[in-house]
C-alpha cells in the first residue's frame, strides 16, 4: 500500500476503479446532491441559521470526508438532531444577535471537528461504547419530536418563541390557534402529502425537491406571499468564502459541553449507519480513521461557513440505493451544491418557509423508534426503562440535559449489572461430565458433601462481594458439606480485590474443614493467584483444569484417605 493510500482512503477506493462504478457514482452523487438541496435548506432553520448555511454545510464537509472517511455509502452533511443541538447550544449565548449566532456556530464546528480529530488520532473511537442503543433510542425519539414541532411556527404560520421543551411549545400553539395563517397551513400539509406519497412510491425520487419546486411555483404565479405566506427571501449567490471563525475564549468554555455531545452524538449516528452499509458491501470501516474524516470535514468546514455536519440516515440510504460505491459520489453532490450556490440560488426567493418545515417534520419522525420500544418491551425490559428515562429526561430537561442523563444511568446500570453477575450452582448431566445450572437443568445429579458453584463474570472489586456470598451462604458448619468446587473458567481477570476475597473464602473453608477445589483457572488468573500468595495457602494441589476431575478429586477424599491416580491426572500444572 503506497503512502498516499494509507493517507487518503478515497485513493484505496479509487484502486481498479470501473465504467460501471463511475456510473453509479455519478447517478448516486447528482441524486444526493439534488436532495441535499432542499433538504440542507430546512436543517439550518432547525439550527436557527439562515437557509444559505444549510447549502454551506453542504459543500466543503462532503469533500474532505470523501477524502479521509472509510465509509463508501455514508452521505455526509448537515442533519435535524445535529441542527437541534447546534440551535440549543448556540442560542442561549447570541443573545438575539444574528451574526453573533452564525459566528458561534462557526466556532462550534471547528470545536467539534478538533474534538472528533483528536478522539481519532488518539484511538479513543471505544469512547462511544459508553452511548447505548436504548440510549441513543430515547435520545432521538425525544429530539425526533422537538424538531418536528420546533417548525410549527412555520407550518402553522404563527409566532412561537424559541424552545427546547415540548409543552411550551405546544402550549403557545393552543393560545394562538386563532391566529393560524390558512393559506400557509394549506401549502403546508400539501406538501406533507406529497413528501409521504412520494417517498412511499419510489424512495430515491426527489420528493422534497418536487415539493420545492412545485411550492415555490404556486408562490410566485398566485402571489402568495402578499397574502402572508412566509417566504425564505433573497438568498445570497456565490461560493463561502474563507474566513477564520470567532476565537472567543469565553464562547470556548462555554461552548465545549455542547461540543462534546455533538462530537459524539454525531459520530455515533454516522458510524452506525456506515456499519449497516459496509456489511452489505462487504467491507470494513474504521471507526478511528472515522472520526478523523469527520472532524476533518467539520474543521475544514468551519472556515468555510459550514455548521457541524456528519453522515445522515435517510440521504445514506438514498445514496446506496442510486448506485454509489466510492465516495467519489459524495464529491459529485458537492460539485452540485457548488453550481447551484453560483447559479440557482435566486431561485429559491419565493420559496415557503412551511414547505421546509414539512420537509423537516417527514424526515424526522421516522426517526421515532416505536418498532425498538417493543421490541425491547419483548426482550429486555430494564433497556426499556433506559430509553424511557432518557426520553422523557430529554423531553423535560432539555437537548443535552437528557443525553447526559441517559449516559449516567446507563454507566449506573452497567455498575448496578458488574455488582450482582450471574451465579449457579451445579450439577452434573446424566451420563455426561458436564456441569450445568441447576435452575435451569434440574435432572442434573448432585452430591450432599459436594457443590460446584459457578460466577459468570470477572472477579474485581466490583463483584468481590458477591462472589464471597456465594460461598459463604453455602452453610459451612453443614457437618454433610465437605468440598466446594468453584468453576472458574468464567473469570478471565482478577484484580487485588478479588484475590483478598478468595483469600477470606480460602479462609473460612478452612476454619470449617471445607477443603475448596478451583477448577478451569486460566493462566493470567493464576499469575495473579500466584503473586498474591493464594496458590500456596490453598495448596497447588487444589487447581484443576476440569469441574469433573475436581469433583472426583471430592468424591475420593470422601471414600479414601488418598485421591486416586485418576482425579490426579485431572490436577492442572503449577505454574
Amino acid at each position: 500500500m503506497s503512502l498516499l493510500q494509507r493517507v487518503l482512503p478515497l485513493a484505496r477506493q479509487l484502486d481498479g476503479y470501473s465504467q460501471n462504478q463511475l456510473n453509479g457514482d455519478l447517478s448516486a452523487g447528482l441524486t444526493v446532491g439534488v436532495m441535499l438541496i432542499p433538504q440542507g435548506m430546512a436543517y439550518a432553520l432547525i439550527a436557527g441559521l439562515p437557509p444559505i448555511y444549510g447549502l454551506y454545510a453542504s459543500l466543503v464537509p462532503l469533500v474532505v470526508y470523501a477524502l479521509f472517511g472509510t465509509s463508501r455509502q455514508l452521505a455526509v452533511g448537515p442533519v435535524a438532531m445535529v441542527s437541534l443541538l447546534v440551535a440549543a447550544a448556540v442560542g442561549p449565548l447570541a443573545g438575539g444577535d444574528t451574526q453573533a449566532y452564525i459566528g458561534l456556530a462557526l466556532l462550534l464546528s471547528l470545536m467539534v471537528g478538533a474534538l472528533q480529530f483528536a478522539l481519532g488520532a488518539a484511538r479513543f473511537g471505544f469512547l462511544v461504547n459508553f452511548l447505548s442503543h436504548p440510549v441513543l433510542a430515547g435520545f432521538t425519539s425525544a429530539a425526533a419530536f422537538i424538531i418536528g414541532l420546533s417548525q410549527l411556527k412555520h407550518l402553522l404560520g404563527i409566532s412561537i418563541e424559541r424552545s427546547h421543551y415540548v409543552h411550551e411549545i405546544l402550549w403557545t400553539a393552543v393560545q394562538k390557534a386563532g391566529d393560524v395563517h390558512g393559506l400557509t397551513l394549506a401549502l403546508g400539509l400539501g406538501s406533507i402529502l406529497l413528501l409521504v406519497g412520494l417517498r412511499t412510491w419510489k424512495a430515491s425520487f426527489p420528493g422534497a425537491l418536487a415539493a420545492v419546486a412545485a411550492t415555490t411555483v404556486a408562490v410566485w404565479a398566485f402571489d402568495l406571499a402578499d397574502a402572508g405566506v412566509a417566504i425564505v427571501g433573497q438568498v445570497p449567490s456565490g461560493l463561502p468564502a474563507p474566513t477564520l471563525p470567532p476565537l472567543n475564549m469565553g464562547a470556548v468554555e462555554s461552548l465545549v459541553p455542547s461540543a462534546l455531545a455533538i462530537g459524539l452524538v454525531g459520530f455515533m449516528e454516522s458510524i452506525a449507519v456506515a456499519k449497516v452499509y459496509a456489511s452489505r458491501h462487504r467491507y470494513e470501516v474504521d471507526a478511528n480513521q472515522e472520526l478523523i474524516g469527520l472532524g476533518l470535514a467539520n474543521v475544514a468546514g468551519a472556515f468555510f461557513s459550514a455548521y457541524p455536519t456528519t453522515g445522515g440516515l435517510s440521504r445514506t440510504a438514498v445514496n446506496d440505493q442510486s448506485g454509489a460505491r466510492t465516495n467519489l459520489a459524495a464529491i459529485f453532490s458537492a460539485g452540485v451544491i457548488a453550481l447551484t450556490l453560483v447559479f440557482l440560488t435566486p431561485l429559491f426567493y419565493y420559496l415557503p418557509k412551511a414547505v421546509l418545515a414539512a420537509i423537516v417534520m417527514v424526515a424526522v419522525f421516522g426517526l421515532i423508534e416505536w418498532e425498538e420500544a417493543v421490541y425491547l418491551w419483548r426482550v429486555d425490559r430494564s433497556d426499556l426503562a433506559l430509553m424511557g428515562v432518557t426520553f422523557v429526561a430529554t423531553l423535560g430537561l432539555g437537548i443535552e440535559q437528557g443525553i447526559l442523563t441517559g449516559v449516567i444511568v446507563s454507566l449506573g446500570a452497567v455498575i448496578y449489572q458488574t455488582s450482582k453477575p450471574h451465579t449457579a450452582i451445579m450439577g452434573r448431566l446424566p451420563e455426561t461430565s458436564t456441569y450445568r445450572n441447576l435452575r435451569r437443568n434440574p435432572e442434573a445429579l448432585t452430591q450432599s458433601h459436594v457443590v460446584v458453584a459457578r460466577m459468570d463474570a470477572d472477579l474485581y472489586f466490583a463483584n468481590a462481594s458477591a462472589f464471597k456470598d456465594l460461598i459463604l451462604e453455602l452453610e459451612l458448619n453443614d457437618p454433610v458439606l465437605q468440598t466446594i468446587v468453584v468453576d472458574m473458567y468464567p473469570v478471565n481477570q482478577i484484580d487485588s480485590t478479588g484475590a483478598e476475597a478468595l483469600r477470606d473464602v480460602i479462609e473460612s473453608c478452612q476454619r470449617n474443614d471445607i477443603t475448596l477445589l478451583l477448577a478451569g483457572v486460566k493462566g493470567p488468573v493464576r499469575d495473579v493467584l500466584d503473586d498474591a500468595g493464594i496458590s500456596d495457602l490453598l495448596g497447588t494441589e487444589h487447581f484443576f483444569l476440569e469441574v469433573h476431575g475436581a469433583v472426583q478429586y471430592a468424591e475420593d477424599l470422601a471414600d479414601y484417605d488418598e485421591p486416586s491416580a485418576v482425579a490426579a491426572e485431572h490436577q492442572a500444572p503449577t505454574s
